[in-house]
């Protein structure tokens, strides 16, 4: 059987990993971060901690490909009929393979996202590893973080008087 113990962690609704560990008030590298990635031929989901990106030469060398690139939103949609956002990190329902960095691999449990802006499950990674038997290697790069950007423009810029009317 497929049955893996997790937690589902209901929040308010959430498009970022960012938003996520802000919401759920969990450090950042505790949150798993995904994309849809595009090899040579075929498709593969890449996992990193929230507090990275996703090198995509590293990540090509990992999966033993030319090149990897991210696909076109569109994808999701023609190819795995689903709508962008509501896919999730177990590739094994897409019958692709999962790609996670060692860093995320070596933790004892993280949050992934349910496919839902406003539910995520808190999965044990030794039980995610099992299940989806990903290919581990290194391809996160740190990320450098900025706060939000409606906070900077919030405290830097004065209201102008008067302006010209488009």
């Amino acid at each position: 059987g497929n049955k893996i113990g997790y937690q589902v962690v209901e929040h308010r609704t959430v498009y970022t990993a960012y938003d996520a560990a802000a919401t759920m008030r969990v450090p950042l590298e505790k949150i798993t971060k995904w994309l849809l990635v595009k090899f040579d031929k075929d498709f593969g989901i890449a996992i990193v901690t929230a507090n990275q990106n996703i090198d995509l030469k590293k990540l090509a060398k990992v999966a033993k490909s030319k090149k990897a690139d991210l696909p076109k939103e569109n994808v999701m949609k023609t190819k795995f009929n689903i709508t962008p956002g509501a896919m999730s990190a177990f590739g094994s329902l897409y019958g692709i393979p999962v790609y996670m960095d060692k860093k995320l691999a070596g933790q004892k449990e993280a949050i992934f996202s349910a496919g839902s802006f406003t539910e995520s499950l808190n999965v044990k990674i030794k039980d995610f590893i099992g299940l989806e038997k990903p290919v581990i290697g290194v391809f996160g790069a740190p990320k450098k973080v900025k706060p939000p950007v409606s906070l900077k423009k919030i405290k830097k810029q004065p209201k102008k008087k008067g302006g010209k009317k488009k």
